[in-house]
């Protein structure tokens, strides 16, 4: 596959970093590694270098804070481009990152169940496959809906009561 910039994001560790500053977000590395407990402080700059040189952040505003520069990032708006190179790629490299995708799902779902006492139910650990008959504008309109739910959800900010999930979609057509 092309040394692409959808390549670039499908690491866990920079996927966090993208999922952190969606909605117009704009967080310091302090912010970032208070949501992102996860990741040592080390590996999360090496990450965010990565995600601003491929020009995925940008630093958005600095802080003077006694004697040293507080960067704070956000999301850099995308080019039209960047969704005219997914549309142009070959069956093949839709295939790897396709694949990259699905492996990523797979390794959240090992953690998750390597973590020992996990209680599925509780947890609302799911995955189905839902065939639907709609038309295409029935299936604009239910995919605005979802689009809009995910979207109020992820507008929450951590808390002790709130858990990560993960919810990733996939849609095939027939």
């Amino acid at each position: 596959m092309k040394h692409s910039k959808m390549k670039l994001i499908l690491h866990p560790v920079r996927m966090k970093i993208i999922q952190s500053l969606v909605n117009g977000r704009k967080l310091t590395v302090q912010q970032l590694t208070e949501r992102i407990k996860d990741v040592p402080q080390a590996t999360l700059y090496r990450h965010m270098n990565t995600l601003l040189e491929a020009e995925f952040i940008e630093v958005v505003q600095e802080n003077q804070i006694r004697g040293t520069v507080e960067k704070v990032f956000a999301l850099k708006e995308q080019k039209p481009e960047a969704q005219e190179e997914f549309l142009n790629w070959s069956k093949e490299e839709h295939i790897e990152l396709f694949f990259a995708f699905t492996t990523q799902l797979l390794g959240l779902y090992e953690n998750y169940l390597n973590k020992g006492d996990v209680d599925l139910v509780k947890d609302g650990v799911g995955y189905r496959v839902a065939n639907l008959h709609v038309t295409d504008e029935e299936y604009v309109e239910l995919v605005q809906k979802i689009g809009a739910l995910i979207q109020e959800a992820s507008l929450n900010e951590p808390s002790s009561e709130r858990k990560v999930k993960n919810l990733a979609t996939i849609i095939i057509p027939e």
